[in-house]
């Protein structure tokens, strides 16, 4: 697996890494995972594409501890940026959680560049009871600063689906705590006031329903219908999921059948990207 750097329109310096070799799919992790959540998937699809996979602003190696960078423009605008990096017109983009999010945002603001969307697991659309949320933000925030990124987190893992709670462990050792503190900022931002602005995305989108209270299936269902070229996956981020293995073993297929119905183009990057060590082609 390869790794590289580039900049989002802000300057701030983000980080990936890639697989495989074909048409390139963007795989973005949630909120508290980095990375290293989505390579046993990666690893499934990459014989097939070219697969990116993003450190998240704030999360793993893309450190930002700016609060007033963290929106859901600025995410939406990092997707744009990696984009631009790669020397890519277009891409299929897919994520979990909080980057299922991103990816909606990021295919509303830029549906000429992408292909085919994958949301699994994505939040439920904020209702006009913003506060809580943010409220419980900001106390994260908070104690991620003043005790910790484990105590922080100890409040919060027993309402995650095991499979989400067991990423989020598995990050904590990778992740800067004021760069995670800095993230909770999204708190205060809104990626969208209702679903009904999900039907302005043309884009074929494929979504995954969650088992926690964020991400219910009825909000998945609700979100497919909402969009004018939504799928619902007969599959769901369950209870019975606990390892990022589990989740490659279930997803993978579906997002193969998914892609290969809506006819992926096959681009290959051609950015020339840098190691920690050799240069290497990210896709030939």
């Amino acid at each position: 697996m390869d790794t590289f750097s580039y900049h989002g329109s802000d300057g701030c310096s983000l980080h990936a890494a890639t697989l495989g070799t074909g048409p390139a799919l963007i795989l973005l992790h949630g909120g508290g995972p980095d990375h290293h959540s989505l390579v046993p998937l990666a690893r499934r699809l990459a014989e097939s594409y070219t697969i990116v996979l993003p450190d998240v602003r704030g999360y793993g190696r893309s450190v930002c501890t700016d609060p007033g960078r963290h929106t859901w423009a600025q995410y939406a605008d990092d997707i744009a940026a990696l984009l631009g990096h790669l020397g890519l017109d277009s891409v299929a983009l897919g994520g979990t959680g909080l980057g299922g999010t991103i990816t909606l945002r990021a295919a509303a603001a830029h549906p000429e560049r992408i292909r085919a969307a994958v949301v699994m697991s994505v939040d439920d659309i904020e209702d006009a009871a913003k506060e809580p949320e943010t409220a419980m933000m900001e106390s994260f925030a908070e104690r991620v600063l003043q005790e910790g990124i484990d105590a922080a987190w100890k409040a919060v893992l027993p309402d995650l689906a095991p499979v989400i709670r067991n990423l989020v462990r598995d990050a904590m050792t990778r992740s800067d705590p004021a760069s995670i503190a800095a993230a909770c900022a999204i708190g205060r931002d809104r990626a969208f006031t209702s679903v009904s602005e999900l039907a302005s995305i043309p884009v074929p989108t494929l979504v995954v329903p969650g088992s926690d209270h964020r991400r219910p299936a009825a909000s998945a269902e609700e979100m497919a219908d909402a969009l004018p070229h939504g799928h619902l996956a007969k599959v769901a981020l369950s209870g019975d999921l606990l390892t990022a293995d589990d989740l490659a073993q279930t997803m993978a297929p579906v997002m193969w059948a998914f892609l290969a119905s809506h006819h992926l183009p096959v681009q290959t990057c051609r950015r020339v990207v840098r190691r920690e060590r050799p240069l290497v082609a990210l896709a030939r």
